[in-house]
């Protein structure tokens, strides 16, 4: 049998998974069928010799496939007319479009529509297909403690409990105080807000920038921070909090912080380009 033959079974076998995955992000079956055959695409021209699970693999690429549309959708609405209704379905050549609906459900798709686009990747993965955070990680461009939190809180909004105002209040009030100490060079504010044990990591191009790969223990953290931050700014990015730092109208670094309890134990600076621009970013403090 020829690869080429051997791949087309394969992918055939995962079809009806891959469907499931791309209707769950995206609900729309004409959008699941652009992201199937992009799918397929990228599966022919790739070399998958080395590839032990190609079902996870094709899993993987089918969400990055989805992430993209959706945040394509999203930029190509320039007026406000609320969220994307998901498309009713009906049986049509596969013969299992309207049985896979009706597992979602419409009202499930509707509140999935008002998620960010990279929370809808990593709730759908994980909760639905079981997809490890290691493994859904690369896909959002953050760590895998980044990308639980925002399987967390989509959790939250599709089970009718979003996050508290006070938590939301107080993890703000911990990034203005951080932006502070660190405008002002103030060594001692800064250690009060990190956790003995935070770590800070940077991302190739924040390197380039001047950064170190990673530093860890909180004065060695509030040392690097000390005096900097002059234009940072809160943010929204991708539905989580983090700091921007915006410059020419375009994010030039996202830092995300993660919280424990008061205090930051994780610091994660982004300065690629292309991964910033498919953020969705809202500045808080403008």
């Amino acid at each position: 049998m020829d690869e080429k033959r051997f791949l087309a079974e394969k992918f055939e076998a995962n079809r009806a998974h891959l469907r499931a995955v791309a209707y769950r992000m995206l609900g729309s079956t004409s959008e699941v069928d652009d992201a199937v055959q992009e799918t397929w695409l990228r599966l022919s021209r790739s070399d998958t010799s080395a590839v032990e699970n190609l079902g996870g693999w094709l899993t993987t690429v089918v969400a990055r496939v989805c992430l993209d549309m959706l945040r394509s959708r999203k930029s190509r609405r320039e007026e406000p007319m609320g969220p994307h209704v998901p498309e009713p379905v009906a049986d049509d050549t596969h013969g299992r479009d309207a049985e896979m609906a009706d597992s979602v459900g419409a009202a499930l798709l509707v509140v999935l529509e008002t998620l960010a686009p990279a929370e809808r990747l990593a709730f759908v993965l994980h909760d639905m297909f079981a997809v490890p955070f290691e493994e859904i990680a690369p896909i959002v461009g953050r760590t895998p403690a980044a990308a639980r939190q925002l399987a967390s809180r989509a959790r939250r909004r599709v089970q009718g409990t979003p996050p508290p105002d006070t938590d939301f209040g107080r993890q703000k009030n911990i990034v203005d105080a951080f932006l502070k100490a660190s405008r002002e060079g103030d060594f001692d504010g800064l250690l009060a807000l990190l956790d003995p044990d935070v770590v800070f990591r940077a991302d190739s191009a924040a390197q380039r920038l001047g950064s170190l790969a990673e530093i860890r223990g909180a004065a060695a953290v509030a040392e690097t921070f000390k005096g900097r931050a002059q234009s940072a700014k809160p943010a929204l990015v991708d539905g989580a909090l983090a700091i921007a730092v915006i410059l020419g109208g375009e994010p030039r670094i996202v830092v995300w912080l993660t919280m424990k309890a008061d205090r930051i134990a994780g610091i994660e600076a982004m300065a690629d380009a292309e991964r910033l621009s498919g953020f969705d970013l809202e500045l808080l403090d403008k």
